[in-house]
């Protein structure tokens, strides 16, 4: 801003130096000439008015009168030359000068933006600052808010205006978009990281994943083949063995995903904190691979007894720590012929990056019951059971993405508290 600075302030000096040079050396100029050039047209001009008279035969004594006019002429010459200048006091052009600097920088400050400039170099300044927050190096391990996430996102984009061959820088800012729930620019930052270093495992298993999140066809067997690579090389990444099995249960293969979180399991032993998640995940895999023999029973009309039937069994305690939803579907809903049933958490205030989030294949019947648990939470450090109050959101994705596209189908609760349970009616329309 230094810099800044010291150019406006040199533009206001030339504008003031424009103004005030003229006025205070003025202009220098010769009277007596002046006066001798116009005594000359004078003269000029009588003498032929003098010539057209004695012609018309109005003057005798042409001769005469052309005498007294050249004596006249060196009569009106002055005995010195003296020339003459006008000039202004200092004094005189304060009035001028400050107006030039109020205007230029009143006009600045009005339209020229100066608070964003500011808020620009500031997150600029405060990039490895806000880096370090985001992965969780600092001492007090505060979380980032969405104004600290807006400005890492504009610094990081400023660098690698910058530095455009930083993969790593890339790979950040496609991390930051993903938790941004921006699978686009998710998409592209990854890409160009992936581009910069194909062979780097933290950047194929971010490119896999945004791949994942876009949806575009062709792009989940990317992702597939990115993530086998990952774990070809460390098989004990935890991260890769995860996407895979969401992947594979996503994609109804209950058997996969059940053989990687159990491979997760064995990885991380009993005594992990993260062995209860796996559990319900593979419990939860199971039942579904269980109730594949129940769906013509479902189809037929049975739903909400087999729901009953698959529902497990919860203590009190998991009870205040999930939410229950009903979702049901309006008679003017018009279903897709392709697509997911999303259904999201989001705070009470109704922001629209969700807290938690499942997605059901287009198939399931409804009205259909869904139990929304931490192990349904988008990221580790804010999970579903941080909320006391909520808002359950159900959408019919038409396309796969997760991003919600015109034309899609989606209902919302009221307010609902930890614990509870509460209805959501699909009928409204982007």
């Amino acid at each position: 801003m230094t810099l800044f600075w010291i150019i406006t302030a040199v533009l206001v000096l030339i504008a003031i130096a424009f103004f005030a040079v003229p006025m205070l050396y003025g202009k220098e100029y010769d009277d007596v000439a002046s006066r001798d050039e116009l005594n000359k047209a004078f003269f000029k001009d009588r003498i032929h008015e003098l010539e057209n008279e004695s012609q018309e035969g109005l003057v005798e004594n042409r001769q005469e009168l052309v005498s007294e006019l050249q004596q006249s002429l060196l009569d009106d010459i002055p005995e010195s030359e003296v020339k003459k200048s006008v000039q202004v006091s200092a004094g005189m052009l304060l009035p001028g000068i400050i107006l030039i600097v109020g205007v230029s920088y009143g006009m600045y400050a009005s339209v020229g933006g100066i608070q964003k400039v500011e808020a620009w170099h500031d997150a600029v300044n405060r990039l490895p600052q806000l880096s370090q927050r985001l992965l969780g190096d600092n001492a007090a391990n505060e979380p980032l808010s969405d104004q600290d996430m807006s400005d890492l996102t504009l610094a990081l984009r400023t660098k690698l205006h910058d530095d455009g061959d930083d993969p790593m820088g890339w790979l950040l800012l496609g991390r930051i978009a993903m938790a941004n729930r921006d699978g686009e620019t998710a998409e592209m930052a990854m890409k160009k990281a992936y581009d910069l270093n194909p062979v780097d495992g933290d950047i194929q298993l971010g490119y896999a994943q945004s791949l994942m999140l876009s949806g575009k066809p062709g792009a989940s067997d990317t992702a597939r083949q990115l993530l086998r690579n990952v774990v070809k090389k460390d098989h004990t990444n935890m991260q890769a063995l995860s996407l895979l099995a969401f992947d594979a249960f996503e994609q109804n293969k209950f058997e996969q995903a059940i053989a990687y979180w159990t491979m997760m399991k064995k990885l991380i032993g009993p005594d992990d904190s993260r062995a209860p998640m796996l559990d319900r995940s593979i419990e939860r895999a199971q039942e579904r691979l269980n109730a594949d023999d129940k769906a013509k029973a479902i189809a037929s009309g049975s739903a909400a007894t087999a729901t009953a039937e698959a529902a497990p069994k919860v203590s009190a305690e998991q009870a205040k720590q999930q939410v229950v939803a009903t979702i049901s579907l309006a008679p003017n809903v018009v279903m897709p012929k392709q697509g997911a049933i999303i259904i999201s958490v989001h705070s009470a205030d109704g922001a629209p990056m969700p807290i938690a989030a499942v997605k059901l294949p287009l198939t399931t019947p409804f009205p259909l019951t869904i139990t929304l648990t931490d192990k349904d939470s988008m990221m580790p450090q804010r999970k579903l059971s941080s909320l006391s109050e909520m808002i359950v959101r159900a959408r019919i994705d038409s396309d796969g993405n997760v991003m919600t596209k015109q034309g899609d189908w989606y209902g919302e609760s009221q307010k609902v508290m930890l614990g509870g349970d509460t209805k959501v009616l699909i009928n409204k329309q982007y």
